[in-house]
């Protein structure tokens, strides 16, 4: 299926690694140009070489923090030097630390917000007018936390939610010329659960890698865990054409294991 998105501008954040990165690479392999991000130099260097060789899409790399409302400035910027504005903004962020409510003081809280939050408010107000222009699309990639909450998990719980909230208001406020939905990926096996289950082998927890994998994938009515790319190509989707009256809804990436019904 051609997604008619060849030659478009697109910015995704956090995608040195990662669903980000998967996001990315999903955007360039239809043609569309991609500026990634990251913090680590090295990492996003690599991440922007293996583009490349995948996708014919142009691919650049700019350097950022997603706390520093500069280094969100200069991404924005960088974008629309490259490539003459923005079509499309994907929005992803690492997660905040795990832990019950009790261990959680001020600062992890303001953190999270303002990684998970604040980041996505600093990007949609510099891109706005951009995506305007071009009749662009806002994808913000969150969690299945927001849909039914996690042990251990109460930032990613509870501040996740503001993400949902901002996403579903822009649906609105920025229609008709820009949509705007989220994706909510539940177990997917990226880096993080790769050193997840490598941390549980070391204190002998399971046997194989291909033992821990299947106790993540027990709940998981597919009976596995998911592939990043399979998350990046419903964001190509839902930033293309093809998606046209899709707006405002969040759509969860998770094999069908979130028990709620909405």
């Amino acid at each position: 299926m051609d997604l008619g998105i060849d030659g478009n501008a697109a910015l995704v954040t956090a995608s040195s690694s990662g669903l980000g990165k998967a996001s990315a690479l999903a955007l360039a392999r239809e043609g569309a140009d991609v500026v990634v991000n990251g913090r680590d130099p090295n990492r996003l260097e690599s991440a922007v070489e293996e583009l490349r060789a995948e996708a014919p899409g142009r691919v650049v790399g700019q350097r950022g923090d997603l706390t520093d409302p500069a280094d969100i400035e200069a991404l924005v910027d960088r974008t629309v030097d490259e490539f003459g504005g923005i079509d499309h903004l994907v929005t992803s962020a690492g997660g905040p630390p795990s832990g019950p409510f009790l261990d959680m003081d001020d600062g992890d809280w303001y953190d999270a917000y303002d990684l998970l939050v604040m980041s996505v408010v600093r990007l949609v107000r510099l891109a706005a007018d951009h995506l305007r222009d071009g009749g662009g699309t806002i994808v913000t990639i969150t969690s299945r936390t927001v849909k039914e909450a996690l042990d251990s998990l109460v930032l990613s719980n509870a501040v996740r939610m503001g993400v949902i909230g901002l996403e579903k208001t822009l649906s609105k406020e920025l229609a008709p010329d820009v949509r705007a939905n989220a994706v909510l990926p539940g177990v997917i096996e990226t880096a993080r659960i790769n050193e997840i289950i490598e941390q549980a082998l070391d204190r002998g927890d399971y046997e194989t890698y291909e033992e821990g994998l299947a106790d993540w994938s027990a709940d998981i009515p597919l009976e596995r865990v998911g592939e990043p790319i399979e998350l990046g190509d419903m964001v190509a989707f839902l930033s293309s054409e093809r998606s046209s009256y899709i707006n405002g809804t969040a759509v969860p990436i998770d094999g069908g294991s979130i028990s709620a019904n909405l």
